[in-house]
């Protein structure tokens, strides 16, 4: 089974910054793709980053220069630090996982994997 837990959310003014973090099991954590993605009141899913099998990252454009990816495999844990934050990344936030795809994976592709978390709600206030 699949379990992953999230945890860092929390309320931050614009132009702070959160870490998130994700716990999976070492079964999960070296047999799946990994990422994560958010959802805000009345909008859809957005994947927001993702590490694929190799190791190479993808990040929403949304994000991108601001947020980063990263993992500690001793931990089993998938981290995603959020630098610059601005009201627009309010939102929860899921820690999301899925089998290798055939093709490189994106970050938008985080929004459909079969796998997430409970969420942690992150809060970013002008």
């Amino acid at each position: 089974q699949v379990q992953l837990v999230e945890s860092g959310g929390g309320s931050v003014q614009a132009g702070g910054s959160l870490r998130l973090s994700c716990a999976a099991s070492e079964y999960t954590y070296s047999r799946y793709v990994m990422g994560w993605f958010r959802q805000a009141p009345g909008k859809e899913r957005e994947g927001v980053a993702v590490i694929d099998s190799d190791g190479s990252t993808s990040y929403a454009d949304s994000v991108k220069g601001r947020f980063t990816i990263s993992q500690d495999n001793a931990k089993n844990t998938l981290y995603l630090q959020m630098d610059s934050l601005k009201p627009e990344d309010t939102a929860m936030y899921y820690c999301a996982a899925d089998l290798p795809f055939h093709a490189a994976v994106v970050a938008a592709d985080v929004a459909d994997f079969d796998y997430r978390g409970q969420g942690t709600q992150v809060t970013v206030s002008s």
